[in-house]
């Protein structure tokens, strides 16, 4: 049989081509759609965790008290203003008396009027158990007759009952005036305590209602945060607990302090628990009462158990699982998840061991059939 003679010019169209097919097909499974996906694994370890809470506060003070009259007037005058730091004792104001003078002079003058009226209905009652004792006397020597003595009688009951009235009366007059000195010694407004005022309601020459508040103070050394957190991760929440605290206008600073206590009333509209957080030193700077402040609780420690970066987990057709190399295959393993840390650990419950290959990052999304290429770091993603 005889062959068929090949010419030159196809000879060197497939020396050209062949090499192309080659470099195509190594480019098309080393960068193309059949290229193995970049992936960075880690190993299912077994280690504790030590969870945290993560919540947004507020700056409070402990205890607030609003300084006001107990009586309705104008203020006279007031001497403090936002930011001045008062002393027990110290006057920060005080109320126009208007009438409150005239008034105590009239209960005087009445007081007066009823001890005289309380020593004339005692002269009385004298004179009346000296006559009642006379006729009594009398009648047992048929001096006299009954109706005599049953008429000095009746006038003793009523120099008794005249005296017992001008005793109270003195009594209510006493009083009447011990509640107008009392109201004219709250006509100064005096701080309760050392303290920080915040808020100023009134300017001298206002009318004031009985309870408006004139002055606001601050217990500056009783500052806490009040934080929320929320419920579905506050487990383990507890008083005592150490904390974190990082102020808004602090930002790249952290103080410590302690959770003091946990609302027995949780807040349903937001879904959050609320709880009291101090310092355990005060910033030589007090933040401003209403700042917002990052507080981070640590719980404690766990048990050691399989732990994975919370990366890995991944979500699957409604399935929670990781993507788990085994002898170089890859599949989806479905796992039941446990507590997590706030440093990205999470326990694993169910579904792996420990010394598994998980993957973690990749360059792409993963299927069942994709074949991968691992790296200690992919460019761009955090290891």
């Amino acid at each position: 049989m005889k062959k068929l003679p090949i010419q030159k010019s196809t000879l060197a169209i497939l020396a050209v081509l062949i090499p192309l097919l080659v470099l195509f097909v190594y480019v098309a499974l080393r960068s193309g759609p059949l290229a193995p996906v970049t992936v960075t694994l880690a190993a299912v370890e077994n280690t504790s965790v030590s969870p945290g809470l993560f919540g947004i506060g507020t700056v409070e003070a402990r205890y607030t008290y609003k300084i006001g009259p107990t009586f309705a007037g104008r203020l006279k005058r007031l001497v403090v203003d936002v930011g001045d730091r008062v002393k027990a004792g110290q006057v920060l104001g005080e109320m126009d008396p208007v009438d409150l003078d005239e008034r105590i002079h009239a209960q005087d003058a009445a007081l007066k009027r009823a001890k005289a009226q309380f020593d004339e209905a005692q002269s009385r009652r004298k004179y009346a158990v000296t006559q009642a004792r006379r006729y009594e006397q009398l009648l047992e020597v048929h001096s006299t007759s009954e109706e005599t003595d049953a008429a000095k009688r009746h006038d003793l009951q009523v120099a008794d009952a005249g005296l017992n009235a001008a005793r109270e009366e003195i009594a209510r007059v006493r009083a009447e005036r011990d509640a107008l000195v009392a109201q004219h010694g709250n006509l100064r407004l005096i701080a309760p305590f050392d303290g920080l005022v915040v808020a100023r309601d009134a300017d001298p020459g206002t009318t004031i209602v009985a309870g408006q508040a004139v002055v606001e103070l601050i217990d500056p050394v009783s500052l806490w945060i009040n934080v929320r957190f929320d419920q579905i991760h506050a487990r383990g929440l507890a008083a005592n607990l150490p904390a974190k605290i990082v102020l808004r206008s602090q930002a790249g600073r952290s103080g410590t302090g302690r959770v003091l206590w946990v609302e027995p009333l949780a807040d349903a509209v937001t879904e959050e628990v609320l709880a009291k957080v101090v310092f355990d030193q005060l910033p030589e700077t007090l933040p401003p009462i209403g700042e917002l402040a990052e507080v981070t609780v640590v719980l404690p420690t766990l048990p050691a158990g399989p732990v994975l970066p919370n990366a890995a987990i991944q979500r699957i057709d409604g399935k929670l699982g990781v993507w788990q190399v085994k002898n170089g295959d890859l599949h989806f393993a479905p796992v039941t998840l446990g507590i997590a840390d706030l440093e990205g650990q999470v326990q694993v419950r169910e579904g792996l061991n420990v010394g598994d290959q998980v993957i973690v990052y990749s360059a792409t999304a993963l299927n069942a059939g994709s074949r991968i290429h691992v790296v200690e770091q992919i460019p761009g993603v955090g290891r």
